[in-house]
Parts: C-alpha cells; sequence; structure tokens
C-alpha cells in the first residue's frame, strides 16, 4: 500500500496543473477563437482535450522534455527578465545550451511550438496542427504556474514538499466548478516570444504569495492539513478540502485568474500562429481523420508512458 501511495504521489507531482486542469484549459481555448477557426478546432475538440496532457506523458519516456516545462529564474539572480536574453542564440551564446536546459527552457519553446504550428498551417497538415496546438496550449499553461518558475518548485527548499500538486491540481479540482472562465475572444500577438517571457516573469511575481501563505497557513493546522482518500482502488494521501478551502481563500482568485489567462493566451497564440500562416482555410480540413498509422502512434506513445510509471527528473541540483 505504501509503495501505491508514494507511486501516486510521484504522478501528481510532475502532472503540471494535473490532468483535469490541462484538459479543461485547452478544451476552453477552442470557444475563444473567431469564426474561420472555431469549426475545424470544435471537430477535433475532443482530441484536443485528451492531447493537452501528452507533454506530460513525454516526460516519461523522452529525456529533453522536462526542460521545456518550467524556467527557474531564480537561477539568473534578480531581474532575470532583463539579464536573460530572450532569444535563444543569444542566450545559449552567453550561458550555454546545457546550462540554459538545467534551468529550464519554458519560454523559448513556447515560441518554438508556435513556429511549428505556423508551418503547420502553412502546409495545411491537420493532423500536425492539432498535436501542435495541444502541445502549446500545455505549455501556454505551465507558464502561468508559480511554481514553474522557480528552482523552489515544489516546497522543497522551504519545508513545503507537496505544494506543487496542491497549488495546480488539487484546488482547480476542488474549486473550478465555481470559476468564471468566459475571457472573450482570442486576440493577435504581435511578439511571440516577448510575450513567452512577460507571461513567465508576471507569473513569478506570484510565487511569493503561493510559499508564504501556505507557510503561515500550515503552522496553524499543523497535522491537521492532510486526510486520506480513496481515488479508485487506491487510498491517498491529501490535503484536506478544509485546509485547501481556507488556502484557496487567502489565495484570493490567483488560481482562476491564471486558468483564464491560460485559456485566452492559449487561443491567442493558435489565433496567432493561424493569422501569421495566412489564415489558411480550415474548412478545407473539416474531413480529416487520424491515419491508421496515427492511431497507432497514439497508442504505441500512451503503452510506453503505461509501462515508464517513472518520469524523468528534472535535470538539474537543487541548490541550498
Amino acid at each position: 500500500m505504501k509503495l501505491r501511495i508514494a507511486l501516486i504521489v510521484v504522478l501528481l507531482l510532475c502532472s503540471s496543473w494535473g490532468f483535469f486542469g490541462h484538459k479543461k484549459i485547452n478544451r476552453l481555448a477552442v470557444f475563444t477563437l473567431p469564426s474561420d477557426m472555431i469549426g475545424f478546432y470544435k471537430k477535433n475538440i475532443q482530441f484536443l482535450e485528451e492531447a493537452a496532457v501528452n507533454p506530460d506523458r513525454r516526460r516519461y519516456i523522452q529525456a529533453d522534455e522536462a526542460a521545456r516545462h518550467f524556467i527557474d529564474l531564480d537561477a539568473y539572480g534578480d531581474s532575470a527578465f532583463f539579464r536573460v536574453p530572450h532569444f535563444w542564440k543569444e542566450a545559449s551564446a552567453k550561458f550555454g545550451e546545457d546550462s540554459l536546459k538545467a534551468h529550464g527552457i519554458l519560454p523559448w519553446n513556447i515560441a518554438r511550438v508556435y513556429l511549428q504550428l505556423k508551418e503547420a498551417f502553412q502546409v495545411k497538415d491537420p493532423e500536425r496542427i492539432l498535436k501542435l496546438s495541444a502541445d502549446l496550449g500545455h505549455y501556454v499553461a505551465d507558464a502561468h504556474v508559480p511554481l514553474h518558475t522557480t528552482k523552489n518548485y515544489d516546497g522543497q527548499l522551504t519545508n513545503q514538499s507537496g505544494i506543487h500538486a496542491f497549488w495546480e491540481s488539487r484546488l482547480p479540482e476542488l474549486f473550478s466548478g465555481n470559476y468564471n472562465f468566459v475571457t472573450g475572444k482570442a486576440r493577435y500577438i504581435e511578439n511571440v516570444q516577448e510575450t513567452a517571457w512577460r507571461i513567465a516573469a508576471h507569473t513569478n511575481q506570484s510565487l511569493d504569495s503561493v510559499l508564504r501563505l501556505e507557510k503561515q497557513l500550515s503552522e496553524k493546522w499543523s497535522d491537521k492539513r492532510f486526510n486520506f482518500e480513496t481515488q479508485g482502488r487506491q487510498t491517498v494521501k491529501v490535503f484536506s478540502s478544509d485546509y485547501a478551502k481556507a488556502y484557496h481563500s487567502l489565495l484570493n482568485g490567483m488560481v482562476e485568474r491564471q486558468m483564464r489567462a491560460s485559456i485566452l493566451m492559449t487561443g491567442s497564440l493558435w489565433f496567432t500562429a493561424w493569422v501569421d500562416a495566412g489564415q489558411p482555410d480550415l474548412k478545407q480540413l473539416l474531413d480529416y481523420k487520424a491515419s491508421s498509422v496515427e492511431i497507432k502512434r497514439r497508442q504505441e506513445e500512451l503503452k510506453k508512458w503505461k509501462a515508464a510509471q517513472k518520469p524523468v527528473e528534472r535535470s538539474h541540483e537543487f541548490e541550498e
């Protein structure tokens, strides 16, 4: 039983926004799109929703995937937004690629996937458009999680282990039913690379509150923070719903704001890639069905993920 509990805890810690959150963000992003896009995206909304978690699954089988989900801004000292070049060529010349990857490449990765999506639109490749749209939504959502912008990503440096899954999985699952997800329509993003960096920097500004408020609350609640819940056939130790409610209240709408921002930015980057590709007619792609080769590839990827059971860890060492 202990091994089963430990396994589930590991899985939760490594699933940014949780599978629940990522799926919801990608699904709702579809409804931000203009009329010339929404038909194709709505027809494939189930895939976009399910594939939202594929980047997290790849972390179990691809060693280079983990670095795409985070950036340790505090690894660069104060004012990382100004100290780190925002374009990969200049940044790698200054810090070296290995160092950049060790501390995460999330903003650069968002720009990379956007460019790939733009190219997929240009050649009207529906299979690739959908795959990259799902991936892009995942990385955009990650960039809106404060704990994806720090070396202290699970509170392990401040004796707050478990806060990662608590903030981005437990809270949305418990409380998002009361969130307002009306975000307005997708907008054109003038500079994707700079925008990705601004998102990370803005998200990082909430990190102090995420950690400090939970620390203060934990000192009052002590061992009353936890209880055990049955999930399927497993019994798991989780932050209690009462403790989650108290923390969620202290955060004063932060999780809702970050989910809303994720939804709108995901739709906006899909829209921007489409516009920059010349606004191809997506109605021509409405008859698309996944080929047998693509279905087999998806099945093989899922099989590898289930067999792995353990994610590739973040590649850098924690600095005290």
